[in-house]
């Protein structure tokens, strides 16, 4: 299908490919991967023959269609309507169309026999390219895409970057081509966007090149990883989950190989050092030195997952309650968000705020953080300090500071070793540091705002899409950090790979309210899909009226019994709430004395407040299990009604 054969790429003195090989074959469904700047993007580049070798060759048939989603289309303009511009894919179809449109005219006035001919040959054309169904094929992947039938009728450049860059998409998918290259396709997308487009591609008949830092994505997808490092092109069988298992056999042996060599190196050079001022072993050690220059030497293997060596501290630990929100409403012209909406965010409480795209998650987020005005009550908690981490947070970068000054400033009271320790997690290592920050791209700039902005001094944390140009090995350090910190965060993120492995609670806004689910991101998919089972319309069978009419009784009387015990444990709950509160207050009242020097001179009162304090302690540890137990008994109860 596509043959690479010996490819070199130079940018200046540097090559980014050094007589790499690869060769795609039909039916390839293929993860290209490697850390940020090894030429993934500049690969596909090259295929499609944007970009051209320095040496070597790429080559392919005439007829292969070639379908190429690349970041550069969000600088697509168009005042067409969406639909319009994805309708482009079918090129032929169009010009039929409008043929066809013209000879209709046409005959009006003209009945010639040649007219009628054209007008037959053009029909049958357009029939046999299935024209009549390209509207309906484009909506349904605009629908797919996540766009409302109102959408589909927008002018393209009323679209933000990340809607068009989906428009495009649906216009290569309706393409139909031989092969798919695709740069980071989930870019911009929200959660159920993405798992169309999984389930898509999975019915995809052609070959697929995906680059894409989404590791559950490409898990889904692709039956091969290719890895470009080094300037070279390695090829794994099976997804990205098997990858890391063969890369990790592969790297185990290579090592072995590594330090026997070094082995019988050393070894080696002790025997031609001995001989070789002796005259009569000269020889000898002349043939060993001339064999162990030409010897091929094995590589160490590079270690390509850094590790946190970072130490992420607060001052001050919040209190119980760290947010809670009461009878908020949020609505804009176009849509309402929130109405009568409560939450709360606790101490040690790891948030994954999830949904599609304009219900409302990043207005959630503001709010939380004070930036959005809206109606109703949301407070702050007891010692709560907080740092909110937006896209736009990259505007309030100084420009002119170098990325380590940057962090220096905000973050004083951690070593240059230590931030150094840090930006090198996220790319930046050696001389890197010292770049000023207006000579960074958009994505570096994003790496460098995520790293200041775990160095606060905060115990509460709010992330908006922070996994955003960061590669797999940056999305790993980021997962790393936030498992290690000990505050509060609140995140949304399209990784699911990212959220799966961070948060403890499941944020959702459903229906107008936030809705809360207990539990991993996993175990959340897991009870999504079960609700869903459980929602869909069962096929009633005919009865009798009496018989019919007797069943909703006792299912109205069962439905009535459940809400009133419901809103007898809430009521319950409400003031276990209070107790808790209470009794942690009388927690930090003993922890306030225990922390007075002067105590200790007093053995008889120490021994007392300590009691108390035990005593306390383990209250306040049964009433939060009282609390649990009983939160468990109402989640079970609402899913029934």
């Amino acid at each position: 299908m596509i043959a690479i054969n010996d490819l070199t790429f130079l940018i200046g003195s540097r090559a980014l490919y050094n007589e790499a090989n690869w060769h795609i074959k039909p039916g390839d469904r293929v993860g290209l991967i490697g850390a940020n700047g090894t030429g993934k993007s500049t690969l596909l580049k090259l295929i499609v023959g944007e970009y051209t070798p320095t040496s070597g060759s790429i080559s392919m048939s005439k007829e292969l269609k070639i379908g190429y989603l690349n970041q550069d289309l969000l600088s697509y303009e168009s005042h067409n309507s969406i639909l319009h511009v994805a309708m482009e894919a079918f090129e032929r179809q169009n010009q039929l169309h409008h043929e066809i449109e013209e000879l209709l005219k046409k005959i009006e006035t003209d009945y010639s026999e040649d007219t009628l001919r054209k007008l037959s040959n053009r029909q049958e054309e357009f029939a046999a390219l299935d024209g009549y169904n390209i509207e309906y094929r484009a909506n349904q992947i605009l629908a797919g895409l996540g766009f409302s039938e109102e959408d589909q009728h927008r002018a393209l450049n009323t679209f933000s970057g990340g809607w068009r860059m989906r428009v495009m998409l649906a216009k290569i998918l309706l393409q139909d081509p031989d092969i798919l290259l695709l740069d980071e396709p989930t870019n911009h997308m929200d959660l159920p966007s993405i798992k169309w487009l999984e389930n898509y591609l999975m019915g995809f008949e052609g070959a697929i090149v995906i680059v894409s830092h989404d590791r559950y994505f490409l898990d889904k997808i692709v039956n091969r990883i290719v890895e470009s490092r080094k300037g070279k092109l390695t090829s794994y069988s099976g997804n990205y989950t098997y990858y890391l298992e063969e890369k990790e056999l592969r790297s185990e042996i290579q090592r072995g190989e590594f330090k026997n060599q070094q082995a019988k190196i050393k070894q080696e050079e002790r025997l031609i050092e001995r001989f070789r001022a002796k005259a009569s072993k000269a020889k000898m050690a002349q043939s060993r030195m001339k064999a162990l220059e030409k010897m091929e030497r094995v590589e160490d293997v590079d270690d390509d997952n850094p590790t946190v060596n970072f130490s992420f501290k607060f001052t001050k630990a919040s209190g119980r309650h760290v947010i809670r929100i009461e009878n908020a409403y949020k609505s804009y012209p176009a849509i309402d968000i929130l109405e009568n909406a409560d939450a709360i965010i606790e101490k040690g409480d790891k948030i994954a705020l999830i949904g599609a795209n304009g219900k409302g998650k990043s207005t959630l987020l503001r709010i939380i953080a004070g930036t959005e005005p809206f109606e109703g009550k949301c407070e702050t908690g007891h010692n709560v300090t907080e740092t909110f981490f937006a896209q736009h947070q990259l505007e309030s970068l100084h420009l002119e500071n170098s990325i380590l000054e940057e962090l220096q400033s905000f973050a004083p009271k951690h070593t240059d070793t230590e931030l150094r320790s840090l930006l090198g997690c996220f790319l930046f290592t050696g001389d890197d540091v010292f770049k000023k920050i207006k000579v960074l791209s958009g994505g570096e700039k994003s790496r460098v705002a995520l790293a200041k902005s775990l160095t606060t001094d905060s115990n509460f944390l709010i992330l908006d899409e922070p996994t955003n140009h960061l590669d797999i090995q940056s999305v790993n350090i980021l997962i790393q950090a936030l498992q290690q910190y000990e505050g509060t965060f609140i995140t949304v993120s399209h990784d699911r790979y990212f959220l799966d492995n961070v948060a403890n609670k499941i944020w959702f806004i459903e229906d107008k309210k936030i809705k809360e689910y207990p539990g991993t991101y996993e175990e959340y998919e897991e009870w999504q899909v079960t609700r869903d089972k459980n929602s869909k319309p069962v096929e009633v069978n005919k009865e009798p009226k009496k018989e019919k009419a007797k069943k909703e009784e006792v299912t109205k009387s069962v439905s009535d019994d459940t809400s009133k015990q419901l809103k007898k444990l809430n009521n319950q709950l409400q003031k276990l709430e209070e107790e808790i509160e209470a009794q942690n207050l009388s927690v930090q009242k003993l922890e306030s004395e225990l922390g007075n020097e002067a105590i200790y001179s007093d053995a008889e009162k120490l021994k007392s407040v300590n009691d108390n304090y035990s005593i306390a302690k383990m209250d306040l540890e049964k009433l939060q299990q009282k609390w649990e137990k009983m939160a468990e008994e109402i989640l079970i109860l609402e899913e029934s009604l």
